[in-house]
C-alpha cells in the first residue's frame, strides 16, 4: 500500500499572518511492490491556512479568501 506524508516545501515570512509559514505538500510514495515509480504530489497547503481562514479580513489564496495574494510566490 502507498504511503502518504506531508513534507515542507518552502518556509517564508507571511506579512498578513505576522509569522513564519510553511508551504506543505502531501506526497504519495509507492509501495514496495512497485518501487520504481516516483512519488506523486497529491495536494498542497499552508501551515496557517486554516487559522487565517477564520479571520475577518482577506488573507491569501491558501486560506481560500484572497486568490490574488500568495505569500510563497513573493520574493524572500
Amino acid at each position: 500500500m502507498a504511503e502518504r506524508r506531508w513534507e515542507v516545501l518552502k518556509v517564508r515570512f507571511c506579512e498578513r499572518a505576522g509569522c513564519e509559514v510553511a508551504l506543505e505538500a502531501q506526497m504519495a510514495y509507492p509501495s514496495e511492490v512497485l518501487p520504481d515509480q516516483p512519488p506523486r504530489l497529491i495536494s498542497k497547503r499552508c501551515s496557517r491556512g486554516l487559522e487565517c481562514n477564520f479571520w475577518d479580513h482577506m488573507t491569501c489564496v491558501w486560506a481560500g479568501t484572497n486568490p490574488l495574494y500568495d505569500p510563497f510566490e513573493q520574493n524572500p
